[in-house]
């Protein structure tokens, strides 16, 4: 998700740049809104970056303030009909929304919009229909925001252009990141540009400033960029743990800390955690790399590749449903015959959600000739479904959630198992003042949520 405000420049091109350096956060569906004194045009489609967008459709997107969005569902289904942004008519020019996140209070907020079963496709859809019906009664977009979004419960980062402007918003725990940038010198800046992560500024040739604080309101005007406390912070901020785990790039920076040392941290931690005999430390690309190059450096077992990543192959967690994960493992990954025959392996993973994929990947090893496989996780056990933007709708798919360790081992077909424990996690983040949400890991969830749909008992707020 990203926001841009440079007149004079080609916002699109920068902001197609962007979305290109945040197509792992999403890779269904990918859209933009380009907003100028005449209109607000949107183009979006089924997709990636590259597949949805040309020349042609960047020259139409011709605003100096344009929103781009790739989505990865988890309320509403993979399809055109809810790809972002959407957009409403209502005001002078009308207005473009795009969301990171997931809301936990979506069919009340329905209700208040007064809309009949179906006809607002998703979370995002609800929350724009709410703010075109405060601006029908005679506000602005700020003041639709600040009339509509403390009903609003859950995790959103939200970016909107309108005629001459775009703002952002993160709710009040902080639950998905967005950061601010800015073209041009501190005396003289030239725009500005949020973002989901901080490398989709760098590929823009924008100067990260800082994150944007809970519950803060960015709005952009030409080369001007003002700031807003609009809902009260939650105290403690509760930033998705998995997001330093998995989701965000390794040169992203969150709560102060480079995603990538925090993850080889994990990987030291974890080696001292639960060291093992072996001959060769392997990570499971991507994610799992960092990870293992700390267990090797702290384990001084030596480090090595042992699987090749198909580049053109997109993230199986975020597949839109099994089948599709299923399928895409063998395509993504394939083994080093040579690398790993004959030897015992460490293999360390950033996590393991439904456990499909690593048993998969173990298989694989063995028929590749791995005379042992053992696993090594940087993140504690999964148990319990996210309500916050990751799709893990009821316990029954969690691998961990109702098996013993010994089980989850002899599921996966490994020799060992082990998990970093919590607070070996949170070290190795090294953001002592931060504040995370660990519900995925421990059932404490932040907020209220719809315990009794998802199959969820005995926890919530």
């Amino acid at each position: 998700m990203v926001a841009v405000s440079a007149p004079g420049r080609e916002v699109s091109h920068l902001v197609f740049d962007a979305l290109y350096a945040l197509q792992h956060r999403g890779q269904e569906s990918a859209g933009m809104a380009s907003a100028n004194l005449e209109t607000v045009t949107v183009v979006k489609d089924m997709g990636l970056v590259a597949a949805v967008f040309n020349e042609r459709s960047l020259a139409a997107l011709d605003g100096d303030q344009i929103i781009g969005h790739t989505r990865y569902s988890t309320q509403g289904e993979s399809a055109w009909q809810a790809a972002q942004p959407v957009f409403r008519s209502q005001g002078a020019f009308g207005f473009a929304l795009a969301h990171n996140g997931n809301l936990t209070n979506t069919q009340e907020l329905a209700d208040r919009a007064g809309t009949l079963p179906g006809i607002l496709t998703t979370d995002t859809d609800v929350v724009a229909e709410l703010l075109a019906a405060s601006m029908t009664a005679g506000h602005t977009l700020a003041g639709a925001m600040g009339e509509v979004l403390p009903l609003v419960e859950g995790a959103f980062s939200f970016v909107l252009v309108e005629a001459t402007r775009v703002h952002g918003i993160r709710d009040p725990h902080g639950f998905r990141p967005l950061c601010l940038g800015r073209f041009g010198g501190v005396d003289a800046p030239e725009g500005w540009a949020l973002a989901s992560e901080s490398p989709a500024l760098d590929v823009m040739g924008a100067t990260f400033v800082r994150e944007v604080a809970p519950g803060e309101l960015v709005t952009i005007e030409g080369t001007t960029c003002t700031s807003t406390q609009l809902l009260e912070p939650a105290n403690p901020s509760h930033l998705c743990i998995f997001e330093f785990v998995y989701f965000a790039r390794p040169d992203a920076v969150l709560e102060g800390r480079e995603v990538h040392g925090a993850r080889r941290r994990m990987g030291e931690l974890l080696a001292r955690q639960s060291p093992v005999d072996a001959d060769l430390v392997m990570g499971v690309p991507d994610s799992g790399v960092p990870a293992a190059e700390g267990y090797a450096l702290a384990s001084g077992i030596p480090f090595g590749q042992g699987l090749v990543k198909n580049r053109y192959i997109g993230r199986t967690f975020i597949a839109p449903d099994q089948v599709a994960r299923a399928r895409g493992v063998r395509r993504k990954l394939n083994p080093l015959r040579e690398n790993i025959a004959g030897k015992r392996l460490i293999v360390v993973d950033d996590s393991i959600v439904r456990g499909t994929t690593t048993r998969a990947i173990v298989t694989m090893l063995r028929d590749a000739g791995a005379t042992e496989v053992h696993l090594r996780v940087s993140s504690p056990p999964f148990r319990w479904p996210c309500f916050y933007g990751i799709d893990t709708p009821t316990r029954d798919e969690l691998l961990a959630s109702h098996r013993s360790i010994e089980e989850i081992r002899e599921f996966l077909l490994c020799d060992s198992i082990d998990y970093i424990t919590l607070d070996h996690l949170v070290e190795a983040i090294g953001a002592p003042d931060a504040g995370f949400c660990d519900a995925c890991l421990t059932g404490r969830y932040p907020t209220r949520v719809p315990l009794e749909v998802r199959g969820a008992t005995g926890v919530g707020a």
